[in-house]
């Protein structure tokens, strides 16, 4: 392909994208096709002989949009949000198009020291303490995900406890934490996860955390690793973090907070309050790809001190050596997580940043909690329904009060629909429906035709 035919082609492509995003809120958000629908679109061998481009763009609408689950429209509740733009989309096809390979500064400086200057950036933005800049003793990285971030963690509190048997080591997150707190001890090899009751708000109890550590070190094992959460992703309850990581001190656990979804609210300062404590955290995650229209994958992962890091992750084979890397002032993010390669991540964050600026990203987060809020009082209004969680943050989570069955037909009136998609999910044996508002495109209007489908199945 010539770099003409490219323009040719990728104005096409572009002009592709932008139709999708102005008619995703017609379409049908989950596709209703069986297994094996899309794969017998397909011909069974790759194609011997070059294809005209036109002919593989083509195919975008026949064989890819009818297998599309349409995570981008106004009408998507489910899950937590995916968020893109078109500034992110426009830093991804640069990424692509550059190249890059960011395992050493020298590999790519610019890679390297956009990405480390962004995450200085947020620092400041969210109010988030000065020690994790890259300027000071900690820094950030761009990780896959947070369940990345916080294998890494981890990892990183496994090493500082050279000569233990990991079988005897502990993990401690709440019993409402994500599933990749023990999905990462396990792939560690961490013995023990313990999952700490909670309390009535459904953040974690301090007491019984204290009582589960005091325990576990009576029985001869050793307390590594606790999680804090802010955004839980059941209901986004807010764990208690100073005393958390006040016991984390005592005991020397390594004190790690997820705030893959809430994160992105930090840069409201109304929200600021449910970073009490995080000044005690050795590390913390949030997730741009989530909340702040930085398509995925695009996962902040700070540390307080960079060195038990690099110490754990950096192993220097002969052929990566380098003058830049022996001289100590520069940063080689291939020490900062698992894969050695990286591509150039911060590229499509720094263009959203820039694009909205903090101004407009702060009105993008504050008018998805108001239309939260204000979807809470309607339920809360109304005589069969119930919200089981304060709304802290974009989610709304109810039930009906004649029970599961019948909480059950309001979310399958809502995913039969077509227009609008929702995950219900339990607590304690109760069903309930989670509604997280956050796509790019949910405006009003949109809230208010799910709540007239909630109230028609109510």
């Amino acid at each position: 392909m010539t770099p003409d035919e490219f323009r040719q082609h990728g104005r096409a492509v572009i002009d592709w994208i932008a139709d999708y995003w102005e008619t995703v809120g017609d379409q049908q958000i989950v596709p209703k096709i069986e297994p094996g629908t899309i794969r017998a679109l397909l011909p069974v061998a790759a194609p011997e002989h070059p294809e005209g481009f036109s002919t593989i763009l083509e195919d975008l609408n026949r064989v890819v949009a009818p297998g599309l689950t349409h995570w981008q429209s106004p009408g998507w509740f489910a899950y937590f949000p995916a968020n893109v733009s078109f500034p992110a989309v426009l830093g991804e096809l640069v990424s692509a198009g550059l190249g890059q390979q960011g395992m050493l500064w020298q590999t790519s400086p610019a890679t390297t020291e956009i990405e480390s200057h962004v995450l200085d950036w947020l620092v400041d933005l969210m109010d988030l303490p000065q020690p994790w800049k890259t300027t000071e003793s900690g820094g950030g990285v761009l990780q896959m995900s947070a369940s990345d971030s916080t294998h890494t963690a981890i990892v990183v509190a496994r090493s500082l406890h050279s000569g233990v048997d990991p079988s005897r080591m502990v993990a401690y997150t709440s019993n409402q934490a994500h599933s990749s707190i023990e999905k990462g001890a396990n792939v560690a090899g961490i013995g023990h996860v313990r999952l700490i009751d909670t309390d009535e708000q459904m953040g974690m109890r301090p007491d019984a955390l204290a009582s589960a550590v005091e325990a576990d070190v009576a029985a001869g094992l050793v307390p590594m690793f606790v999680c804090g959460t802010i955004g839980t992703t059941g209901t986004t309850a807010v764990d208690p973090l100073r005393p958390i990581g006040e016991l984390a001190k005592r005991h020397q656990l390594w004190f790690h907070v997820d705030a893959a979804y809430a994160g992105s609210a930090m840069i409201c300062e109304e929200f600021r309050h449910h970073l009490d404590g995080v000044d005690l955290a050795d590390s913390y995650t949030f997730n741009p790809h989530k909340w702040l229209l930085t398509n995925f994958d695009c996962s902040v992962f700070w540390v307080a001190d960079r060195k038990p890091l690099i110490d754990a992750m950096a192993i220097i084979p002969p052929y990566l050596r380098n003058t830049a890397s022996d001289s100590g002032e520069v940063i080689d993010y291939r020490d900062w997580h698992v894969p050695l390669g990286r591509r150039f991540r911060a590229l499509k964050l720094w263009f959203v940043l820039r694009h909205y600026g903090a101004e407009g990203l702060r009105s993008y987060i504050r008018e998805h909690v108001r239309l939260a809020k204000d979807l809470t009082a309607r339920i809360d209004s109304h005589p069969s329904l119930e919200t089981i969680a304060p709304t802290v943050f974009g989610l709304v989570s109810f039930a009906h009060i004649a029970g599961n069955e019948a909480t059950a037909r309001i979310a399958a009136a809502i995913n039969d629909s077509g227009t609008s998609y929702v995950t219900p999910s339990t607590l304690e044996g109760r069903m309930y429906v989670r509604v997280s508002i956050g796509s790019t495109l949910t405006e009003e209007q949109h809230v208010d035709a799910l709540w007239r489908l909630i109230k028609g199945a109510a």
